[in-house]
């Protein structure tokens, strides 16, 4: 069937009048200017409230009403955060009761180490593996895998024996570390290592047995922590695979042991969105019993405006 040019005649079409119709977005929901003056809680009260601004604000009451209620609040943190600076926020959400635990990854406990001996860390990846030199820092390899071989032979998890060793040793930026802090402050810290991905393995230090026992100890922590996330809140910070995955293995042992983690928040906050973090730490550990949430943004600018919201709500 061939089909004619004919332009379809439109004078019959059946309209409504615009005040009777249902939006979506209403003139209440539309931000207002920034006031000179009114500071971080001007700011954030005058956003939006509309798409990330409502999951912003839906986990910042998560947050506090966890703080509130004596519910655990537990941190995901890869790398990127630390090597962005971010160490004295997330320490002084500690002291302000903001972390019941802390979670990283080989290459976080790496930089905290380089942060708290030096001031400084994340080298030239670029520059240095052309010539050879590439993660080879002596400090970093020697006396971290030094601080895990000891720290096994204490009955330390991996967290545990790098909190130690930089709180009771010479760290002349202790203040700032994630781990010195949480030593001192007896927050659990625990780091999960997928050997070979980090620079002290190539060390002839390190020790695979020491390695993996202390991150299996520190998984079992983590277990432990995730299983008292009823009415509490897991953030994923920057840790598009090693953290997501460990966090489902914890949560399915949880409820295997019978824990339900009934209204758990989880918050995905990354400036990209991965599949792995949207499904095990979003999706799959909420279905039919919380709420979870990505947020998308850098987080050299989304932690500081976090923390902020918090300090503020308090």
């Amino acid at each position: 069937m061939k089909l004619p040019y004919e332009e379809f005649d439109l004078s019959g079409v059946k309209t409504y009048p615009l005040r009777s119709r249902a939006s979506k977005v209403t003139r209440a929901q539309f931000a207002t200017p920034y006031k000179k003056g009114t500071g971080v809680a001007g700011f954030l009260e005058g956003l939006p409230s509309l798409l990330a601004v409502s999951d912003f604000r839906a986990v910042v009451q998560a947050l506090l009403a966890a703080r509130r209620a004596g519910r655990a609040i537990i941190w995901g943190l890869g790398a990127h955060v630390l090597k962005t600076g971010l160490s004295p926020v997330i320490v002084d959400l500690m002291e302000r009761g903001f972390v019941s635990a802390v979670a990283t990854n080989g290459a976080g406990i790496i930089h905290d180490f380089e942060i708290a001996l030096s001031g400084a860390t994340s080298e030239d990846v670029d520059a240095t593996l052309g010539p050879g030199t590439f993660g080879m820092a002596e400090e970093t390899g020697t006396q971290l895998n030094q601080a895990i071989i000891d720290g096994v032979a204490a009955g330390l998890g991996l967290g545990q024996a790098v909190g130690r060793y930089l709180a009771e040793g010479p760290a002349p930026f202790a203040q700032i570390s994630i781990a010195a802090n949480a030593h001192r402050l007896g927050i659990p810290l625990t780091a999960h290592v997928a050997i070979g991905t980090d620079i002290i393995h190539m060390h002839p230090l390190a020790s695979g047995a020491a390695i993996g026992e202390a991150s299996l100890r520190d998984f079992k922590y983590f277990t432990s922590s995730v299983a008292h996330l009823a009415g509490g809140v897991f953030l994923n910070c920057g840790s598009a695979v090693i953290l997501p995955e460990v966090f489902l293995k914890a949560v399915a042992i949880a409820r295997n042991d019978g824990r339900s983690l009934e209204g758990l928040t989880t918050v995905n906050l990354d400036f990209l969105r991965h599949y792995r973090p949207l499904t095990n730490v979003v999706s799959r550990p909420t279905a039919g019993t919380g709420k979870g949430y990505s947020l998308t943004g850098h987080h050299e600018l989304m932690l500081p405006l976090l923390a902020a919201a918090l300090i503020e709500g308090l």
